[in-house]
């Protein structure tokens, strides 16, 4: 078999911090004491695909000044780039751990603000977040500039603003910029997507056992395939063919690895039960992500 051609790192995947789950508490403390404005993000299959497609929005996630690994397909990504892909930290799961120590401020100089989503989810999702902290909160259907206002209009000098954007990508990255732009001293501007509708479980999660293998995209497709298949069904393709191409593999050899996990994936959702999918979907998504090696789903060098 032959190996891969990878020729450079992906510049959008090596603006990754990859850590091993030993790493978490560290970055998680290093969070909470900033010193300047920061934005913390997180890369899943869906926003690189919309990274490829638009300066705009891959510009946004080049801004983000902590971008964390979510999902599978990145971990894929990483691997054709012969990066150690480290551990799963996806937004729904590591967001609340983190505000379990932002909430622990005996001092009371945290200011709490959830912007996204709609009633009641947006205040049950906050308070889920915040505990019994003070927050304010507005949907996510406002314009940029509206956000900034909100948060300079409420913003006490000399406190620590933590700001939750969960109105998807890639507004809450582009309003995550403007207001580090706005605002001097340490603040924490959190893009978080989904995270008020997860904390409000107004969308159920996947079981345990499925999140740990990275394959809760495949539940959800499941749960909502009306909303979510043009992201997934036709999206999980076209990633491998940005992610093979910008790892330097040939464009034929992305070609025919992205068609071919097409049709296998459009198999298994039909023929399948979910577990099944589950299981055959990260037996595929292991083999691709052995780089050095082609693959009867892969790559194959020509």
């Amino acid at each position: 078999m032959n190996e891969l051609p990878v020729k450079a790192i992906d510049p959008l995947i090596n603006r990754l911090r990859l850590m091993e789950e030993s790493d978490i508490a560290a970055l998680i403390a290093e969070l909470c004491a900033v010193k300047t404005p920061t934005i913390l993000g997180f890369l899943n299959q869906h926003g690189y695909n919309l990274a490829q497609r638009s300066p705009r929005i891959y510009h946004s996630f080049t801004e983000v000044d902590c971008l964390l690994r979510d999902g599978i397909g990145i971990k894929m990504a990483c691997k054709f780039n012969r990066l150690e892909p480290g551990a799963n930290l996806n937004g729904s799961d590591f967001i609340p751990r983190l505000f379990s120590h932002l909430a622990d401020d005996p001092a009371g100089n945290v200011e709490f603000f959830a912007m996204g989503t709609r009633e009641p989810w947006l205040s049950q999702g906050a308070k889920a977040l915040f505990g019994e902290h003070p927050f304010a909160a507005i949907d996510g259907f406002r314009s940029p500039e509206e956000y900034v206002d909100f948060v300079m209009e409420r913003h006490v000098a000399g406190h620590f603003p933590v700001v939750v954007l969960a109105m998807g990508m890639p507004k809450q990255e582009e309003i995550a910029v403007l207001l580090r732009q706005r605002l001097d001293g340490p603040a924490l501007f959190i893009c978080g997507g989904a995270i008020l509708d997860f904390a409000a479980e107004r969308f159920p999660r996947a079981p345990m056992l499925v999140r740990q293998i990275g394959m809760e995209w495949l539940f959800r497709l499941v749960m909502e395939p009306k909303r979510l298949f043009t992201r997934y069904a036709i999206g999980i393709p076209l990633f491998f063919f940005y992610a093979l191409r910008n790892a330097g593999v040939s464009l034929p050899a992305a070609e025919r690895a992205a068609s071919d996990y097409k049709r296998q994936l459009s198999e298994r959702l039909v023929e399948d039960s979910l577990g099944e999918a589950v299981k055959h979907a990260a037996q595929d998504v292991d083999a691709l992500a052995t780089p050095r090696q082609a693959t009867s789903v892969g790559v194959s060098q020509t």
